[in-house]
Formats: structure tokens, C-alpha cells, sequence
């Protein structure tokens, strides 16, 4: 994620996922570690996120007030000076795509699926 980050040029990162992920360490030491700045959604933007990932997106609910919603929670991160935002769980790039966010989008699982894909080629080489 951070690679991907840095190659893009971004600096400031609006982190999005469940309340756990957001609200939890790993993020933040990670992002801290790549010297890359980080801001989360306001309370009820988290809240909300959580909600939606959990009560539609992992049944197969795909609301397009859901997905207004998220853009717009996007939305708000750019506002406070984020220049990308990580899709930090499985579940939101099936509602968000970048077509669909006002800031560039980091899909945190198609990242670690292209980081392992390419250790399981550089190791098979070896």
C-alpha cells in the first residue's frame, strides 16, 4: 500500500474500512512507518461506513445511496487535504470505483494481491 502510494505520489491518505480497521493501529503505524500522513472519516463517516459494510456489502446489498454516500465521505477527506483514499477492507470495491471517487482510490486488496503474486514469481525464480 505505501509503495503504491509513494510511486503515485501521494502524501496524505484518507483511510477507509471498517470502524475496527479504521479506528485500530495497523493502519497508522504502517502509514507512519512510510512517513505518509493519514486522516480518517469523522465519527459518523466511520460509523456509517461500518454500517454499510456490514449490513449491505456483505450480504450483496449494492445501494447507489450507499455509494453517494461513500463518494461523498471521500469527498470530505479531500477536503481536508487527502490526496488518495485506501479501500481498506474487501468489501468496498464493490461499491466504490474510481470512476465513482472524487480522490484517486488505493484497493487495498487488489495491492496485497499484486505484492504476493510477485513474491510467489521472484521466489519461484530463485
Amino acid at each position: 500500500m505505501a509503495t503504491a502510494a509513494k510511486e503515485s505520489g501521494y502524501r496524505r491518505l484518507g483511510v477507509l474500512g471498517t470502524r475496527l480497521l479504521m479506528e485500530g493501529p495497523v493502519y497508522p503505524a504502517y502509514l507512519e512507518r512510510a512517513a505518509l500522513e493519514y486522516d480518517l472519516p469523522g465519527l459518523a463517516g466511520r460509523e456509517r461506513i461500518n454500517e454499510i459494510i456490514f449490513q449491505e456489502l456483505v450480504k450483496g446489498v449494492l445501494r447507489t445511496e450507499s455509494r453517494a454516500e461513500v463518494r461523498a465521505i471521500i469527498e470530505r477527506l479531500g477536503k481536508k487535504g487527502c490526496d488518495a483514499a485506501i479501500l481498506g477492507c474487501t468489501e468496498l470495491p464493490l461499491l466504490i470505483e474510481q470512476s465513482d471517487s472524487p480522490l484517486p482510490i488505493l484497493d487495498s486488496t487488489r495491492l496485497l494481491a499484486r505484492a504476493a503474486l510477485r513474491l510467489a514469481v521472484t521466489v519461484a525464480k530463485v
